[in-house]
């Protein structure tokens, strides 16, 4: 039952990221996006924090009895990891589109595997390399190659992916030492706003009446994918296996270019769906060969 708990939370978390790359693009109208993901990423703390307080306070203590230095470090880590692909996300939204940006994003599901051979020392399966390829190839369809403005955009989302991965890992490090969910999803979006804040106020302008002109998209982007999103995904984390939770995540792609079809008549042509159709292939195969090998 916890499982199955776990799985329609990584999928629910996997549609509202999805989703919330149209709040993204949207909410850029009149801010930028440090400004976008300072303000959003402070309403996804406040909205977590109560319920940190009220239903993980007294485990707290416990919990850091164990190694409170461990969880200062992976803290840091992790709150990091979501501020610069966050960051990147953001800002390349600027130069390409919501398609291209959420498919270059799920480059992080082979490129967990790969980190954690080089610095981890985890075995890694051969389906990898041929993953990896699949990906390059549907990428290199998915761009459009031929205007130097979205290859910037996209090679930046690309660039974010790499941290996005950082992210996975060290959230599944410090979510399997400590079952704080709430308290861990609160921290790292404080972080995320602050550096934000801090690289706003120095490039961009925090005008009051422009960042309430996007307050849908900022509440959005906020409360549920800045906030409750993140905490579903550690939650997720801590109950699923690492191959079909990547699985589930790698569908935030797909979810984000139904929304932008729908919402923003963002159509793809025969290139970029071939493209979509080659990145997915790559990032399925990279999991789900495992999977078979285990089974049988």
């Amino acid at each position: 039952m916890t499982k199955t708990i776990s799985l329609l939370s990584a999928l629910l978390c996997t549609f509202i990221w999805g989703t919330t790359f149209i709040a993204q693009d949207t909410g850029m109208d009149d801010i930028g996006p440090f400004t976008f993901n300072a303000v959003r990423f402070f309403i996804g703390f406040l909205a977590i924090i109560p319920l940190a307080l009220l239903f993980e306070i007294k485990k707290l203590k416990n919990e850091f009895k164990l190694d409170i230095k461990t969880f200062i470090i992976l803290s840091l880590l992790i709150g990091l990891s979501l501020f610069l692909g966050s960051a990147l996300q953001q800002v390349a939204l600027l130069y390409t589109d919501v398609a291209n940006a959420a498919f270059f994003t799920i480059f992080y599901v082979p490129i967990v595997p790969i980190i954690m051979f080089v610095f981890r020392k985890k075995s890694i399966h051969w389906s990898v390399w041929p993953s990896v390829v699949l990906c390059l190839i549907g990428g290199y369809l998915l761009t459009n190659f031929y205007d130097a403005t979205v290859r910037l955009g996209d090679g930046l989302v690309l660039l974010g992916a790499l941290f996005w991965s950082t992210h996975i890992i060290f959230t599944g490090m410090i979510i399997t030492k400590y079952n704080l969910p709430l308290t861990i999803g609160a921290i790292q979006t404080l972080i995320v706003a602050f550096l934000s804040f801090l690289i706003g106020i120095i490039y961009e302008e925090f005008i009051l009446t422009n960042i309430l002109k996007e307050i849908d998209s900022i509440l959005y982007a906020g409360i549920l994918s800045g906030g409750f999103a993140f905490v579903l995904q550690i939650y997720a984390q801590r109950n699923i296996t690492p191959a079909p939770a990547a699985i589930i995540f790698s569908l935030e792609g797909v979810f984000a270019t139904a929304a932008a079809w729908f919402l923003l008549n963002q159509v793809l042509d025969i290139n970029n769906l071939l493209g979509c159709f080659f990145i997915l292939c790559g990032v399925l195969l990279s999991q789900l060969l495992p999977l078979m090998k285990k089974a049988y």
